[in-house]
């Protein structure tokens, strides 16, 4: 990825595959994702999903819906990777004393076994702070069926692993499935990001996966003008689309 590489637009990931996009092994994945995840802390990427999950319970609480054992909140995060959103959800709610009930959907089967990983590692640092335990599937996310409809949806840096014409078509089982509402939290793209990221990934030494795919996956990323673009063809009128630094640009929806 070069400096002069075209940011105007978003680039389809046909043209412009990303390492991940293809199959790897256990051994490369876990390398890679512990990497994401130490990306994801170093930028506060966690900050806009938590930040929606309070929105999202005080909303509930304005309507009357009170979550207890018997009915938690029930959080789907689609794309899960390693697990380490969920993680910080646990987390999040314990800490709230929030009964949640969290599960985690990847089409790659390799993902269920590093989010299991990942969620005995967080569990022995934190061990006051346990919480649920985590679903983890291996699936389609739009082919999933369950007696109870989540109340939330939730991506991360899911989205732009997407043809346009996929995204449409996640946007609108979302926005059909969530009870209370849904939030996307994925790049911005922008040169000036990806030129930081190449720096910062050499001097840390992160994954070569990942050196080659930050750069690669912020070509593929938004700008409003792309999500307002695909918010209408999904038929979606009232997301709010809500900027985060660095580089972030997420979309809300709530009921």
């Amino acid at each position: 990825m070069t400096q002069s590489a075209d940011f105007r637009h978003r680039a389809a990931p046909h043209t412009l595959p990303e390492l991940m996009d293809e199959p790897a092994s256990l051994d490369v994945l876990r390398g890679c994702l512990r990497s994401l995840s130490q990306i994801n802390r170093l930028t506060g990427s966690y900050r806009p999903t938590l930040a929606f999950l309070a929105r999202a319970r005080r909303r509930a609480a304005r309507q009357g819906l009170v979550f207890t054992d018997d009915r938690p909140l029930r959080i789907l995060d689609v794309g899960s990777g390693g697990g380490d959103t969920l993680c910080q959800i646990r987390r999040w709610a314990a800490i709230r004393r929030l009964p949640v009930h969290l599960t985690g959907v990847d089409l790659n089967p390799h993902s269920a076994v590093l989010a299991r990983e990942t969620e005995a590692r967080t569990r022995s640092r934190s061990p006051r702070l346990r919480g649920a335990p985590i679903t983890w599937i291996t699936a389609d996310a739009l082919s999933l069926t369950a007696p109870e409809p989540p109340d939330l949806i939730l991506s991360s840096l899911f989205m732009h692993h997407l043809e346009d014409a996929e995204i449409v078509r996640v946007l609108r089982w979302q926005h059909a499935t969530a009870a209370l509402g849904w939030f996307v939290n994925d790049l911005a793209r922008s040169p000036g990001a990806a030129r930081l990221f190449t720096l910062l990934g050499t001097l840390l030494r992160w994954h070569p996966y990942c050196l080659y795919d930050g750069p690669v996956s912020l070509r593929r990323s938004f700008r409003p003008a792309d999500w307002h673009t695909l918010l209408a063809q999904a038929g979606i009128a009232t997301a709010t689309l809500i900027p985060s630094r660095p580089a972030r640009l997420c979309l809300e929806y709530l009921r």
